[in-house]
């Protein structure tokens, strides 16, 4: 029996449901290359980030101003960025050259928490032959004066200003801490987002005993993460007029069989090539094939949202999740 693994993400068709996500590695077109090969209908390329923007902007102005012994207090505030993207020209080299060597659909990826130069870079990345936007935003509340309202508030504004801006689709990459989740990816699509990614995974600060310094640490994400996003994937499934990528925790046939059930049109992998290699990709579209084959799915589309909470015999187990029952039952495992 043939089976069509082919989906549709934001309006761009897709051979399968598999993207290679935003990571350094997609920064390389030779690893670009290779995903492609292996099968990834599609690639996130790293996130540019607001700091790097302004960064440019502000060597610019410095050029302008060589010799009349202007000084910046704060250039070394932000991190050496170099090493990770090369400054907006590259990042603009890398989407003309992603388009055209690869025949896939590329989609370039900012990250930020405020319009900053966003507005003149996104046109510029429209123009450069990007086939969609993806918004990686990360914005930590940590003042008490800020409210929910206010950070959601920035969220749709940025996607809002963006919209007028840009025709491409955008894409909203979001964390899962807003208290009324479903209410926020709603208000995200009304303002103009084509896409909504569930979830990012923001690295988290550590001190190090020795220097007592504060360094970030992100780890690699594992199979044991994916159940927030399932979950909220299976509740959001019809209720918002988007498509829905699934991201975090990604790792094997299993992991990706259940976030397409659950209403997932496409599913985000990093982690899991990062670690093993892009033939990741073809391992996961083998298995997932023989699934299908073997359950009687002639497609894909066939299969997504089969186990949504609205398609669910019991929707409300995926709002509660057993609570009661998950925590009499449990057992430590000796």
């Amino acid at each position: 029996m043939k089976i069509d693994l082919s989906s549709n993400y934001m309006g761009l068709p897709l051979k399968n449901p598999l993207i290679a996500s935003s990571c350094p590695m997609t920064g390389d077109i030779q690893m670009l290359r290779s995903l492609e090969a292996a099968g990834a209908s599609c690639v996130v390329l790293p996130s540019i980030f607001e700091e790097q923007i302004g960064q440019e902007e502000q060597e610019i102005d410095q050029l302008f101003e060589f010799g009349s012994e202007c000084f910046y207090e704060a250039l070394d505030y932000f991190p050496d960025l170099d090493e990770y993207n090369t400054g907006v020209d590259s990042y603009l080299k890398l989407i003309r050259q992603a388009k055209k060597e690869l025949s896939i659909p590329v989609i370039a990826s900012l990250n930020g928490s405020s319009l900053g130069g966003w507005l003149r870079f996104a046109q510029a990345i429209e123009e450069a032959g990007s086939d969609a936007l993806e918004l990686n935003i990360h914005f930590v509340a940590s003042d008490p004066q800020t409210t929910a309202s206010d950070v959601e508030e920035r969220y749709l504004e940025l996607v809002r200003t963006l919209r007028k801006e840009i025709s491409i689709p955008i894409a909203v990459k979001v964390g899962p801490y807003f208290s009324a989740f479903a209410n926020m990816a709603g208000q995200l699509v009304k303002a103009g987002a084509d896409g909504i990614v569930l979830f990012n995974r923001f690295p988290q600060p550590d001190i190090d005993l020795s220097s007592l310094q504060v360094n970030p640490q992100l780890q690699l994400s594992t199979s044991s993460e994916n159940r927030l996003p399932l979950r909220w994937i299976a509740l959001l499934d019809g209720k918002i007029k988007a498509s829905i990528a699934a991201t975090t925790g990604i790792h094997t046939w299993q992991d990706l069989t259940k976030m397409l059930l659950a209403g997932a049109d496409a599913a985000m992998i990093a982690s899991a090539f990062i670690s093993r290699g892009p033939e990741v990709f073809t391992t996961l579209l083998t298995q997932l094939h023989k699934w299908l084959e073997e359950n009687g799915y002639r497609s894909v589309e066939q299969m997504k949202g089969s186990m949504s909470q609205r398609n669910c015999p019991d929707p409300a187990k995926f709002e509660r999740a057993n609570y009661m029952k998950a925590i009499t039952h449990y057992s430590p495992r000796m």
